[in-house]
């Protein structure tokens, strides 16, 4: 691993389709909906409610990124003419795993769910019930939840992984070591950083996707997670979750063999008023003219994407920070995690950067609001262009220039924040959702390279 900075790529956000001049049946695509959209709300929430409720959802998140990248350290019936797809993604009251909803078809005939899309978990399940002879008996101490349920017996392309196959003892994340009999199914004991599990077997699936040009397609040899018993706060809005990591498994990773060997996603300003639904594309691109650095891929780093950035400056200058705050391998590195909504940077970044940001605003009326360091009132004497303009340096000379309301955010009406938070060091930083709003992604795995370019996030057909 290069002393550069590391940066961990999650999914996450509102994704749309991109602008570019794509072939249409190239693509397919999953709406996308954010948390906050209100037909996931059970009652609307004011801007200080939701900050309040993304806050609390990141350090659930914080948490789970730290111990999975501590362990790592340790330790399709689709035609010719479809080269790619997309899904929209709603947002809900759901925390634990991440912040983005997909509606999401599986089976055949297909059976319709609501996954939480995760780029943190190399895992695709749902909730199910299967009549199976040589199944463990995975229920006991689960609190099975009565959302909407797989029913594998009415599905004829369903096909239970034998815990005794090569792939259950190698391939498959946190499959168990028990095997009652050759033919018994794989199991698996998944376990989220709030505590919430979810326990049963691993088969394979066909999904059915619906590809740019409006026609429906069957999408074969994934693997899904039929779980016999789930419990814990993450899974109270939703059927199950959507694995968008980086695995052999992983959803995201069978996409992508498919389609082009990309995907591609825009993450809008989540805060905003309008009801927003955007998608997620897998084989689209960034646009017309986007920058690239390298992306790296990892085995050890799995299920991360990492690419490498060489500094942060601010208002032109680059900002002294040791190296090591960015060298994964010495306990640093930095994730740029869309299921994570504010920065949070290791405290040596965290101090350099909010010293530079926040020197010009030194003479506005403060307001205190928890945990931010610095919030003012933005009513009186507060132009945005006393900011200085904040920019990550990745390698190949690329720079990531996030808008000022990115980092400079609206918590309450009349009230703004610098929206970056101050983590412990030796430890991790985040990029979170918030910071990457306003732009377009591309994830080339095929050719190894991240692709970015400032969009709008409108969709284009």
């Amino acid at each position: 691993m290069s002393p550069l900075l590391s940066i961990f790529l999650f999914l996450g956000g509102f994704f749309v389709i991109p602008t570019s001049c794509e072939n249409p049946s190239s693509l397919i695509r999953f709406e996308l909906i954010h948390r906050h959209e209100p037909e996931l709300l059970l009652r609307p929430k004011t801007r200080l409610e939701q900050v309040q409720d993304l806050i609390k959802t990141d350090d659930l998140r914080k948490h789970m990124i730290s111990e999975m990248l501590g362990r790592r350290r340790k330790t399709t019936e689709i035609s010719s003419n479809d080269s790619s797809f997309a899904m929209p993604i709603s947002s809900g009251a759901y925390s634990g795993t991440g912040q983005y909803f997909v509606r999401f078809r599986v089976g055949t005939p297909a059976q319709k769910f609501l996954l939480v899309a995760d780029t943190g978990s190399d895992l695709t399940w749902m909730n199910c019930r299967y009549r199976c002879r040589n199944c463990m008996n995975l229920r006991r101490g689960h609190q099975v939840l009565r959302r909407r349920v797989f029913y594998p017996n009415e599905s004829s392309s369903f096909n239970p992984i034998e815990c005794s196959s090569e792939m259950c003892r190698t391939s498959l994340p946190f499959s168990l070591t028990t095997c009652p009999t050759r033919t018994s199914p794989c199991a698996y004991d998944y376990k989220y950083a709030d505590g919430s599990t979810t326990r049963g077997f691993f088969a394979n699936e066909s999904a059915t996707v619906m590809t740019s040009t409006g026609k429906r397609r069957k999408f074969k040899g994934i693997v899904i997670g039929c779980s016999s018993a789930s419990v814990g706060s993450s899974f109270r809005e939703a059927d199950g979750v959507l694995g968008l990591g980086h695995s052999p498994t992983s959803f995201a990773v069978k996409a992508t063999e498919k389609f082009k060997g990309k995907f591609s996603y825009c993450l809008v300003d989540h805060l905003s008023p309008k009801n927003a639904s955007n998608f997620l594309i897998f084989g689209g691109g960034s646009g017309s003219r986007p920058r690239y650095t390298k992306l790296v891929i990892d085995k050890k780093l799995e299920p991360f994407y990492a690419v490498h950035v060489i500094g942060i400056s601010v208002g032109g200058e680059m900002l002294r920070i040791p190296r090591v705050v960015w060298n994964v391998s010495s306990q640093g590195g930095v994730i740029l995690d869309s299921g994570t909504s504010l920065t949070v940077l290791a405290e040596p970044a965290y101090r350099a950067v909010f010293s530079a940001l926040s020197e010009p605003l030194r003479g506005l009326v403060k307001v205190e609001v928890k945990p931010f360091e610095f919030c003012f009132n933005s009513t009186l004497a507060y132009r945005e262009g006393v900011i200085p303009r904040l920019v990550v340096h990745f390698s190949g000379s690329a720079r990531f220039e996030p808008m000022v309301k990115s980092y400079v955010i609206d918590v309450a009406p009349g009230v703004k924040c610098i929206g970056i938070l101050s983590g412990s060091w030796p430890g991790i930083s985040t990029i979170g959702n918030i910071l990457q709003q306003n732009f377009m992604w591309e994830f080339d795995i095929r050719r190894g390279r991240l692709g970015f370019q400032p969009s709008t996030c409108a969709s284009s057909h």
